[in-house]
């Protein structure tokens, strides 16, 4: 249904332990990084959203899977893909690979608040563009 997003990054010293080992909460970290990376390739961006559209995209659950671990100067590669969305809400699927080897798998939903934190519907340029895409 959705295309992929694609990001790349590699893991540095500072999001390991003293094994080597990434820390699991970094991982939620990379994938919010792919999340806002996606919105810059829908020529958008958070501040736009948030100075013009009073919109803040707020992640509402998040069901991650750890499956390998990650290390110091890995490669990683995040896909993003879009799996359903309404005016409410998104729902991303986003794995976290090293090569074709699967690390993290997670299921991420997404919605729109305003700054008093009430929820509303997301924006309509974003879900025009999330529209060309589909």
């Amino acid at each position: 249904m959705a295309r992929e997003f694609i990001f790349n990054l590699k893991v540095y010293y500072e999001d390991t332990d003293a094994g080597g080992v990434v820390y699991y909460a970094n991982y939620l970290k990379y994938l919010e990084r792919a999340r806002t990376e996606l919105i810059y390739q829908l020529n958008l961006n958070h501040n736009v959203l948030n100075k013009e559209y009073n919109t803040f995209i707020v992640v509402r659950s998040c069901n991650i899977q750890y499956k390998k671990f990650g290390f110091f100067e890995d490669k990683f590669t995040i896909n993003t893909k879009l799996k359903e969305y309404s005016s409410f809400q998104l729902t991303l699927n986003q794995d976290i690979k090293r090569d074709k080897e699967l690390i993290v798998s997670a299921a991420v939903q997404l919605v729109a608040v305003n700054k008093e934190g009430k929820p509303i519907k997301m924006p309509v340029i974003l879900l025009n563009k999330l529209e060309v895409i589909n």
